[in-house]
Order: C-alpha cells, then sequence, then structure tokens
C-alpha cells in the first residue's frame, strides 16, 4: 500500500539567514544520545538559540510572528556536514513539513525525503524575494507545488528545481524505503522459498556439525 502522495505543502514561512548551516548546528552532537526521536523538535538549534537570546536577540524559531510555520526558507547547502539522521528528524519534529532554500546537502536531503518532507531548490534572486516577503509579512503562505515545480508567496511564483527521482517519490507515495519494503513482505517471502541457496544456508546454519 502506498504511503501519502506529497505533492504539495502550504503553510507560512520561516526565515532562517545563514550559508553552510551543517547538521551539528541544526542538533548538536550531545542530543544524539537519545533513544527516540519524540523530543527532538525542543533541540533543534539548542546553541544557536541559546546564543541569540545570550545576545540579547530573538532566534527566528522563537519568535512568536512566526509561530506554526510549516516552511522553512533557508541558504545555500543547508545540513552540510555529518550525516546525521537526526538532524532531518529535528526539523520535521519541529514542525515542519517542507524546506526552500538554495541548495542541500546530499545526505540531508535524502533523509528528509524518506521523512516526506520535500527540499526544493530556488535561484537566488527567488529566493531572496521570498525571505524578504516572509519577513515583512509572516502570516503570508507558501505554496510548494511539486505538481507545477513552483513555490508560490502571494502574486509570485517561482520556478523550484528538485532532482526527478525525489520528486516522483513524493508525489508516488514512495518516499519511504523502510516502509516500501515492508509493505512488500509477501513478495520477499515468495522469492526467498524459491531461492535454493538460501534453503541451504538455512540449513547449513542449523546443523550440529558446522
Amino acid at each position: 500500500m502506498p504511503l501519502e502522495s506529497i505533492a504539495r505543502v502550504t503553510g507560512r514561512g520561516v526565515h532562517l539567514p545563514g550559508e553552510d548551516v551543517d547538521t551539528d548546528r541544526i542538533v548538536p552532537a550531545r542530543f544524539l544520545r537519545s533513544v527516540t526521536f519524540d523530543d527532538l523538535g525542543l533541540r533543534v538549534f539548542e546553541d544557536a538559540r541559546a546564543e541569540a537570546r545570550g545576545r540579547g536577540l530573538v532566534h527566528p524559531l522563537d519568535d512568536p510572528r512566526f509561530e506554526g510555520a510549516t516552511v522553512l526558507v533557508v541558504g545555500r547547502n543547508f545540513g552540510c556536514g555529518s550525516s546525521r539522521e537526526h538532524a532531518a528528524r529535528a526539523i520535521s519534529k519541529r514542525g515542519i513539513r517542507a524546506l526552500v532554500g538554495e541548495s542541500f546537502g546530499d545526505i540531508f536531503f535524502g533523509n528528509a525525503t524518506a521523512l516526506g518532507m520535500p527540499c526544493v531548490s530556488l535561484a537566488r534572486d527567488d529566493l531572496d524575494e521570498l525571505a524578504r516577503t516572509v519577513e515583512a509579512r509572516p502570516a503570508t503562505r507558501i505554496d510548494v507545488d511539486l505538481s507545477s515545480c513552483e513555490v508560490g508567496v502571494g502574486d509570485a511564483r517561482f520556478s523550484l528545481a528538485i532532482p526527478t527521482p525525489a520528486r516522483l517519490a513524493l508525489l508516488e507515495g514512495a518516499w519511504d524505503p523502510i516502509a516500501e519494503l515492508l509493505a512488500r513482505d509477501a513478495a520477499i517471502r515468495e522469492t526467498v522459498a524459491r531461492l535454493d541457496y538460501l534453503r541451504w544456508a538455512e540449513s547449513a546454519l542449523r546443523s550440529p556439525h558446522r
């Protein structure tokens, strides 16, 4: 059974300035010991938020103007650095359902896609205009449309880019490889039953003389 098709994400945005934001910045390493991902949303950008508070500033994720935002507007090479899955998980647990940026770290992009959280790219001028709109009018809704390959905000429409395999996986509800595998349990068992060498291996492992 296919997962939910993700063709469009619509919601208010929050702009997170900066380039080359790495996964350690997104979720510091000390929080990777968590057994589950449940509380990671509380820890997303923990150090950056604390740093802002220490300087008498308000981090965008703590700014009441952007409370409830579901589209994260970022810069170039967002999610670079280590391969920690926790970075994408933390953002998702925070309530973010899509990211719009100039570019993304490859592994972060894959982890986000596997959570059903599209990461789409805009040309720099378009991204800057989107960020200005979000900052000036936080209530404005952003429409990330994977079918038309456009990001809409107000009357403006920007062409988005996303690798075709990821776009199709999201549109077709095939974005979680593990769920896809589990959904094919019967077919996998049927195939295993036809493979003589697997039956031989299983028998060899059970043999008392091995």
